[in-house]
């Protein structure tokens, strides 16, 4: 496919058009989790971190249905805004309809503590082979917007994975994507590449995805670790640890639904 220009188009007044780039894997009218996780992110970060050097360190995202890729607008809500400590809201809604729904808490960075843990470096860039996440399907949207490297298993497989990851263009045309960015858009992926079912076969949902982050990353990849538990009640959780190539910056969790297709 011809790559398109980023993720999402500023149309003016708090309006995105969503490019291909977005486009889910089993419905192609519908977004991927990932790039409205990280475009509200982005949104709801940007007036803490202009006002006093605040970062991004949870960011708890809500799926309220599919996410139509239609043109979607964002509306930015100050919670509990403050010095050090930070709380947004921001809302995508497709019609005058709320789609998605995140919440960013968002701290100052101060002196280094006496207690610091040292990073664990996952496993150079080098070292991965090039590929594609469902190589079934060859012409999806967010999956050919980044790069894919698995650094363990692999995409023909199920079960647990780590994977590098990289954006092939910005989130949003004209921005300069920062590391939170690269972070929040490959992190929703994290229960497909950890499946532990066949996807052609098993539904497996996630209704959300929460981010924790201590740190912004740093370089182009974004490193990924993740596993996948289901229980015998249909529901599941995936978790993974989200590295650049100096270590870890962070978590990511998603509750599944799982149900046979």
């Amino acid at each position: 496919m011809s790559s398109p220009e980023a993720f999402y188009l500023p149309l003016g007044d708090g309006r995105y058009a969503p490019t291909k780039a977005t486009e889910s894997p089993w419905d192609g009218t519908a977004q991927h989790g990932g790039p409205p996780t990280a475009l509200l992110a982005h949104l709801a970060g940007q007036q803490a971190a202009q006002q006093a050097g605040q970062q991004p360190v949870r960011v708890s995202v809500d799926f309220l249905g599919a996410i139509p890729r239609e043109e979607c607008t964002v509306e930015v809500s100050p919670l509990r805004p403050g010095r050090r400590i930070d709380l947004t809201e921001a809302v995508l809604s497709v019609a005058g309809r709320p789609a998605v729904v995140a919440r960013v808490w968002s701290l100052a960075p101060g002196p280094t503590p006496p207690v610091v843990h040292p990073p664990v470096v996952p496993p150079p860039v080098e070292d991965a082979v090039p590929s594609q996440v469902l190589p079934h399907l060859t012409d999806w949207g967010y999956g050919q917007a980044l790069e894919w490297r698995y650094a363990s298993g692999s995409a023909h497989e199920l079960g647990a994975a780590d994977v590098w990851t990289r954006l092939r263009i910005p989130l949003v045309a004209g921005v300069e994507p920062t590391g939170t960015d690269r972070v929040l858009v490959a992190a929703d992926a994290a229960n497909g590449i950890s499946a532990e079912l066949p996807l052609g076969q098993w539904l497996s949902i996630p209704p959300g995805v929460t981010v924790h982050l201590t740190r912004e990353a740093e370089g182009e990849w974004v490193h990924l670790a993740c596993r996948t538990r289901i229980d015998a009640n249909g529901l599941g959780l995936c978790t993974g640890t989200v590295s650049d190539a100096t270590g870890v910056v962070g978590e990511v969790a998603q509750p599944l639904l799982v149900r046979k297709r």
